[in-house]
């Protein structure tokens, strides 16, 4: 194995390799963003009174966008108030969809960081660092995420009145004794993965707690002919290989809570079980790590 060492280039003082050219490279794949799989929407994108956005882009299978700028150089605070402005601008237009800024710089300064950490849990928003490197006669660029967006707790980690707590009284009015068997029939296979875990009844779900402490990477939502769970779980095509079985259908993919939104049906359970206690194990693993 020969070794080569990479020569770092300043792309702001580069006469060829423009901020076009960083554009076209990433609206042609945007993957090497690192972000997921994402496509591109629109790119040079016109805001009413404010300019263009470089880059818009969007998961191929959710409703969440990216509104991206790119800036060659260091972070500046105009760059900054432009990337929120048209990250607005489109949340405004469009609310159906979940919006994130991201922008794009080689350097991103720690003025910078501590400027976006203000406003970080209001406005999503994702700083990535870009770095250009030649190794002999070979370019490529190196994107690094070094400011996510905020990152949200699980369920019952706060005091959200949605996390009341509640009895199983309380399920058997509100859905019946039928509808909360179902869920009793599903809770054996999270307590195969640990038998110390127990029901949560809370208002608007039902959760699992580990002596006595809410512990929810799993929670349900029993309804008459089926039972919506969520599992908290990055989303990856493993996982989505493996709900494509009988008896569990995919709602959504939550990405602001990092979660997947199922429904699974009564009479298929003994058909999707194997299944669930995988993708619940995994969650498990997930969330003690």
């Amino acid at each position: 194995m020969n070794y080569k060492k990479p020569e770092f280039l300043n792309l702001k003082q580069d006469p060829i390799l423009t901020e076009k050219w960083v554009q076209d490279l990433i609206a042609g794949d945007p993957s090497i963003l690192g972000l997921g799989d994402l496509v591109l929407r629109d790119k040079e994108r016109t805001q009413p009174r404010a300019g263009r956005l470089d880059l818009l882009l969007q998961y191929i299978d959710s409703k969440r966008r990216y509104e991206v700028e790119i800036q060659l150089g260091a972070t500046d605070e105009a760059h900054i108030i432009r990337t929120i402005e048209y990250w607005d601008i489109e949340r405004k237009r469009y609310p159906q969809y979940e919006h994130c800024a991201v922008l794009i710089a080689e350097d991103i300064t720690s003025r910078f960081l501590n400027v976006i950490a203000l406003f970080n849990g209001t406005i999503l928003f994702v700083a990535i660092q870009m770095r250009a490197l030649r190794v002999g006669e070979h370019l490529t660029l190196i994107f690094t995420k070094v400011m996510d967006e905020f990152s949200r707790g699980f369920i019952d980690e706060d005091e959200d009145a949605e996390a009341a707590p509640s009895d199983r009284n309380y399920w058997e009015k509100k859905v019946s004794k039928y509808s909360l068997q179902f869920a009793d029939e599903i809770f054996p296979i999270v307590k195969e993965i640990d038998n110390s875990l127990e029901m949560k009844y809370n208002k608007f779900y039902i959760g699992t707690a580990k002596n006595g402490a809410a512990n929810n990477f799993f929670i349900m939502r029993p309804r008459r002919q089926n039972v919506k769970i969520e599992i908290k779980l990055p989303k990856q095509n493993e996982y989505d290989e493996k709900i494509e079985s009988p008896g569990i259908e995919i709602l959504e993919y939550d990405n602001r809570y990092g979660q997947y939104r199922l429904s699974v049906d009564r009479k298929d359970l003994n058909k999707s079980r194997d299944v669930l206690k995988k993708l619940i194990s995994k969650a498990y693993i997930e969330r003690i790590f």
